[in-house]
């Protein structure tokens, strides 16, 4: 089955037509969302575009699988798109709203696109289903995990999923008898523990905004910094939420808005912002990974995936050094590919 998977992120659209059998990527492509591309029609215009790429350098589509970052309570394995199925994804903004509203939309724009094609939605939380209740509780008034839905639900499954499956063959090993700790560093990080196959303890929680120090993110911070600036008046809700989701984490750092491979080069100049930032995230990235190895037995291997954790060998390096207290059985880098297992994931959906 050729499947046309699309990813709508806050800057771009992406996209590839995948061979479900072979795990082939036929065609890909991106797409910049400009100003107005998250009104409906400024979204429809750019996907019909992207997909009439993807379909004339990979063929016909017979299935659009979409990645979609938030499942809640409700999704915990893909599903087929249906008008209540976008309702619902669109009413779990609330959790992640940049990223759900997005791809709901996203969504509609290929459903106008292609109407006649099935659609799958697979979600980045749902390979975090098998948490125990003592790793996805918070210490929180019990009522706002029971009335309100707070609880960890974690995120960058899709691609925690792929490692597993790569680390598995890379190993000589079933996954099911694999102890792993899967580190995606990019614009978003996470750690994730995963055991016999099963996740077991992850550093992303109800939010994406939890864990790591990340590109625009802050990562974990005090909670009291957040009741200090609304106390004070320094800040109102809207304006901490923009500043934890796109004004943190190496932006903030930093003070420039760039890659690790920039401030990596910054920082050998001289630049005594980009190398702290580096640092910072070194320490925080380090502790995470030796944090989420207690929920493990032993770990026969740490896998490094994501943007940076695939192209900074410097920061891999560093990193490992500093974990030197912790026993690691292998090192591995392996390309995230979240599109094959959202293609996998459609085709075993309508399969059933």
């Amino acid at each position: 089955m050729r499947v046309l998977v699309l990813n709508v992120g806050s800057s771009s659209i992406k996209g590839s037509m995948v061979d479900s059998r072979d795990s082939t990527a036929l065609a890909t492509a991106e797409e910049p969302l400009g100003a107005d591309a998250t009104q409906r029609r400024g979204l429809e215009a750019t996907a019909r575009r992207l997909i009439g790429q993807l379909q004339a350098k990979g063929g016909r589509a017979e299935a659009i699988g979409h990645r979609v970052v938030h499942g809640g309570s409700r999704f915990r394995s893909a599903v087929r798109i249906s008008p209540s199925v976008v309702r619902a994804i669109d009413q779990l903004a609330e959790f992640a709203p940049l990223h759900n509203r997005l791809a709901a939309d996203g969504i509609r724009a290929a459903q106008a696109a292609l109407p006649s094609l099935p659609q799958v939605a697979a979600f980045d939380t749902a390979f975090h289903a098998t948490l125990d209740e003592a790793q996805f509780m918070y210490p929180v008034p019990w009522k706002w995990h029971r009335e309100y839905g707070v609880r960890r639900y974690g995120f960058h499954g899709l691609s925690v999923e792929w490692s597993i499956r790569q680390a598995s063959q890379m190993l000589g090993r079933p996954a099911a008898a694999l102890a792993l700790i899967v580190a995606h560093l990019g614009s978003g990080c996470s750690v994730t523990a995963v055991l016999d196959g099963r996740s077991v303890a992850t550093s992303m929680g109800l939010t994406p905004m939890e864990g790591l120090m990340m590109g625009t993110r802050s990562g974990s911070i005090d909670p009291g910094i957040l009741l200090y600036m609304l106390r004070t008046r320094r800040a109102g809700w809207r304006e901490l939420e923009a500043a934890l989701d796109h004004h943190s984490g190496f932006v903030a750092v930093s003070g420039r808005k760039t890659g690790m491979r920039e401030l990596q080069t910054a920082a050998q100049t001289g630049n005594h912002r980009a190398k702290l930032a580096i640092e910072m995230f070194v320490d925080r990235t380090a502790a995470g990974i030796a944090a989420i190895s207690t929920a493990l037995p032993r770990v026969d291997a740490l896998i490094f995936t994501g943007g940076i954790g695939e192209h900074s060998a410097p920061v891999r390096e560093a990193v490992v050094e500093r974990l030197a207290t912790v026993t690691i059985g292998r090192v591995l880098t392996i390309k995230a590919r979240e599109d094959v297992v959202v293609a996998s994931q459609a085709q075993a959906v309508l399969a059933r």
